[in-house]
């Protein structure tokens, strides 16, 4: 095996020109459908596990008044957040499936000249 050879011809393409730019077109534009899905998942879920955690620290007494009150209230929290944590992924699938949709045409095109060539 000629490792020379390969070396070589791997410094090449680097600095060959790019006919490819078709592909990256393709890859940017399935990011760009996925992209506010997966945001808008990510912070939702973020958000709801800090609401669940803030509602099991006041069940638990761990901050605010050693009371009932409190521990209901917290418990009532905590159920609020564990709530959002469950319906984020449906929400995450609704919401990447209507970007899918969005962009779906484009893409398609675009795939299919990419695959045509």
């Amino acid at each position: 095996m000629n490792t020379d050879k390969i070396y070589a011809e791997s410094i090449a393409k680097e600095y060959a020109p790019k006919d490819t730019s078709k592909v990256i077109a393709l890859r940017k534009l399935d990011r760009k459908a996925k992209r506010p899905a997966e945001i808008f998942a990510f912070t939702f879920g973020v958000i709801t596990a800090l609401i669940a955690g803030v509602g099991m620290c006041l069940s638990m007494q761990v901050i605010g008044p050693a009371t009932t009150a409190a521990m209901a209230i917290g418990v009532v929290i905590g159920i609020i957040g564990f709530i959002g944590m469950g319906i984020n992924y449906p929400i995450f699938k609704r919401n990447l499936e209507n970007g899918k949709k969005k962009y779906a045409f484009e893409i398609m095109e675009l795939a299919k000249e990419i695959s045509e060539n």
